[in-house]
């Protein structure tokens, strides 16, 4: 039984968020989470239920290529209305490094932050080059991750993968801080105009601020997958 709080923002009526934090190729984790949403849904319907994915699918778990797989098809828990998948900083490093496989230092990058694991996920030889590492991944893979969007504005709420630049309007945010930014945001107090859910920054509990909800709780590091259910003016957590 989901228990719950007071949120720091609201939904309209006859809605409700579900938003997933960091996956890392923890696919048995965002299995399970699907199968809790499933579950919450059947016991407690609404008119309106969304399932957002905060990025950061892939790299340094035991199976990008599933994760991948599974979210290219738009899974929806029985009770989902729409499903929305962002783009996070690892998948940015990932195109990155296939957009620029001749430059040294973007798939270095890739590799040294987790693209080793996401490329045997793969099944990816190791001693296949840089510039043939795309030739080996399924085109509807990266036809998925390359349409991610950054971000998604929902009532007092804006869902992103790492946070935003403090002092700087929503709708001016830089591609790089949405995806990368920790400091000044983390510490932020400033009102932003919306309360920011983000992933991005691992801590061993969710963090719920007046101005931002962080909900990267360590799958990949032997923590828990978190999903984040908001509805009216409350909050919960589902977990595995």
């Amino acid at each position: 039984m989901l228990e719950f709080a007071p949120a720091p923002a609201a939904l309209g009526p006859d809605q409700r968020v579900y938003a997933v934090g960091d996956i890392h190729g923890c696919l048995e984790r965002l299995l399970a989470v699907h199968a809790a949403i499933a579950a919450d849904l059947a016991e407690r319907p609404v008119g309106r239920a969304m399932l957002i994915h905060l990025g950061d699918l892939i790299d340094r778990g035991p199976d990008s290529a599933g994760v991948v797989d599974f979210l290219a098809g738009e899974p929806r828990p029985a009770g989902i209305g729409e499903t929305v998948t962002l783009l996070g900083n690892h998948e940015a490093l990932m195109l990155a490094a296939l957009d620029a496989p001749d430059a040294d230092e973007a798939p270095r990058l890739w590799i040294v932050n987790g693209g080793a694991e996401a490329l045997h996920s793969w099944l990816v030889p190791r001693q296949v080059e840089p510039k043939d590492w795309a030739a080996h991944l399924p085109a509807a893979h990266l036809a998925f991750l390359r349409d991610r969007p950054l971000s998604l504005r929902l009532d007092g709420y804006l869902f992103v993968h790492a946070g935003i630049r403090p002092g700087v309007p929503l709708e001016h945010q830089e591609r790089h801080d949405l995806l990368w930014i920790r400091e000044p945001f983390l510490s932020s107090k400033a009102d932003h105009g919306a309360v920011v859910v983000h992933g991005h920054t691992p801590r061993p509990a969710p963090e719920v601020r007046p101005n931002r909800i962080g909900i990267d709780t360590g799958a990949v590091m032997g923590g828990v997958l978190t999903c984040l259910v908001l509805e009216a003016d409350r909050l919960g957590f589902l977990s595995a």
